[in-house]
């Protein structure tokens, strides 16, 4: 019972500090940050296909991870309602992006939806890595996205249901033409592209998991999820690792995240010291402890009992 009315007790605190932020007015886009917000992700795109056109690989990795996030962000705006577009219009969005990144978003949107309503609680499939270790949710990124399709199809209304079996099919249209280029086409330019940008895509859907889950969610408690202030680091992720500010503001689009997060920090720093990337200083502690550690397992351990060692005494 105690655990209990100390978490009823936490989550009321959080209640009572959202109630004392102003934050309507970040609900509002100019056309500017509209026209942005719609366009973002696709000059990386063609930028990453003209780079492997090249044979650039490397350069049109990094594009390639650009665009990644870019859409990722417009996704996850347009599962909130705050791309600035209208239904129709961010229905199109998540069809052509689900093409493009090879994931089905419509049944991504509602475990998601369903993760916001219960972040990290019994049934939040999403947030369920994030109680894994590191490497459980690295090597688990296909067997996770199929258990997100899954139970984005059963919650699913009706009309997102058949949208999101309609990006299935494309999915696998795309699939089969590639797997055709690489028999047929694989020698020319287009083929090429082709089928870098669907193994790449692939690669990146298998990583969601320990980037946007584990890495913004695990070890939490007050806060939910974790935030960060690098801005080169928020400049390169599009906002995205703005965490814990989306989990209390989830109606706020990721243009305002950097003013909401100021204004957080000043109405409850308590909320937001927990970092999504750790600090050199907390780096460099660690890489002192492990090394320690494995010197004292050598140092103390009996030379007699090294097999190596008694084979050449």
């Amino acid at each position: 019972m105690k655990p209990n009315n100390t978490q009823s007790q936490t989550e009321q605190k959080v209640k009572d500090v959202v109630r004392s932020i102003v934050w309507q007015d970040l609900r509002q886009l100019t056309g500017r940050q509209f026209a942005y917000n719609i366009i973002l992700p696709y000059p990386f795109l063609l930028l990453s296909w003209w780079f492997a056109s090249q044979s650039w690989y490397v350069l049109a990795c990094g594009a390639s991870y650009l665009f990644f996030a870019a859409a990722f962000r417009q996704a996850h705006d347009g599962y909130h309602h705050s791309l600035g577009a209208g239904r129709r219009l961010t229905t199109a969005i998540l069809l052509l992006l689900s093409v493009l990144l090879m994931t089905s978003l419509h049944s991504i949107r509602a475990t998601h939806m369903a993760h916001h309503r219960d972040p990290l609680g019994d049934h939040d499939v999403e947030g369920r890595l994030a109680k894994a270790s590191w490497q459980q949710a690295l090597l688990g990124g296909i067997t996770y996205r199929l258990a997100i399709y899954r139970q984005g199809l059963r919650l699913s209304s009706r009309r997102h249901r058949m949208l999101a079996w309609l990006e299935f099919g494309l999915i696998a249209l795309v699939i089969m033409g590639a797997l055709m280029m690489s028999v047929f086409a694989a020698s020319t330019v287009f083929g090429q592209v082709v089928l870098y940008h669907l193994v790449v895509m692939m690669l990146a859907n298998a990583s969601v998991g320990i980037i946007a889950v584990w890495g913004v969610h695990h070890d939490c408690d007050e806060t939910i999820a974790r935030t960060e202030r690098n801005p080169l680091v928020n400049l390169l992720t599009f906002n995205l690792l703005y965490h814990v500010e989306h989990h209390l503001f989830p109606a706020i689009p990721s243009n305002h995240l950097p003013t909401l997060a100021k204004r957080l920090d000043a109405a409850a720093p308590h909320l937001t010291n927990a970092p999504v990337l750790p600090s050199r200083t907390t780096v460099i502690k660690h890489m002192k402890r492990r090394w320690n550690a494995i010197k004292d397992k050598y140092q103390n351990s009996d030379d007699s009992e090294c097999p190596i060692r008694k084979r050449f005494a």
